[in-house]
């Protein structure tokens, strides 16, 4: 049954992605010369990762704090990473931002060319060059006012606890003078495991955004806003799962 599940959804979710594509394309070349940040082709992105939740009613997604998160102004977007779902769930947000994803990604039928129109940011695990143009580019978007997201453990966590956060995020965050905005996401993990294509048939997700750090009050020790960041987002986990216990 589940394998039966999980092939009719692989299926939708391959037309679909070539319908979706297409409308995509068609937002970008009508929009890129007065939309240069591309706001309106993210959005339609939004739906298109949405559309999964609307399509399956055994996928449910719900979205705290939406408006914590800013139309418009330089910020840090983090969260947690339990599976590749979670991108699906953070687009629930429909607010503008640039993923940092690994370059591989963007290679992805479809998919990656999506990323490609979005102008999301690639990086190369490893490659010191391509961190530096990460970063770049990751200082580019925050003074256009522009938010960007990134996973800060740098992979999926294997059986959902929480791994130690690389700094980038925050070095990031403390050099532009812009907030860290911690997102604490459950319930991906068991729509798409990390190694294997058999989706979870029924997913309750929650997506809670967190009130904004401040780097100013950390004097400049980024190690101390990054493990205060991973704090806030353990014990949000914690909590949200006592909450689903009863």
């Amino acid at each position: 049954m589940r394998q039966l599940y999980s092939i009719s959804l692989w299926l939708f979710l391959v037309v679909s992605s070539l319908v979706c594509f297409s409308f995509a394309l068609v937002i970008w070349l009508v929009t890129w010369p007065f939309d240069r940040n591309g706001l309106l082709l993210h959005l339609f992105s939004c739906f298109w990762a949405q559309l999964y939740f609307i399509a399956n009613p055994l996928w449910r997604l719900r979205v705290e704090g939406r408006g914590t998160v800013p139309w418009r102004g330089a910020a840090v977007l983090v969260s947690n990473h339990q599976s590749m779902a979670d991108i699906l769930c953070v687009y629930g947000l429909y607010r503008p931002f640039k993923w940092v994803s690994k370059a591989s990604v963007f290679k992805v039928p479809v998919i990656g060319w999506n990323m490609v129109l979005n102008r999301h940011i690639r990086l190369v695990r490893g490659d010191r060059e391509s961190v530096r143009q990460m970063l770049d580019t990751c200082r580019y978007w925050l003074r256009r006012g522009v938010a960007i997201m990134m996973f800060p453990e740098g992979t999926r966590s294997k059986d959902g606890r929480l791994l130690p956060f690389k700094d980038g995020a925050f070095a990031l965050a403390m050099e532009n003078g812009c907030p860290v905005i911690p997102i604490a996401l459950t319930g991906t993990a068991r729509m798409l495991p990390k190694h294997g294509f058999l989706l979870g048939m029924r997913s309750d997700c929650l997506l809670r955004v967190l009130e904004p750090v401040s780097p100013a009050d950390f004097e400049g020790d980024v190690a101390a806003l990054r493990e205060h960041v991973r704090a806030r987002i353990a014990a949000e986990l914690e909590a949200m799962a006592e909450e689903s216990r009863r």
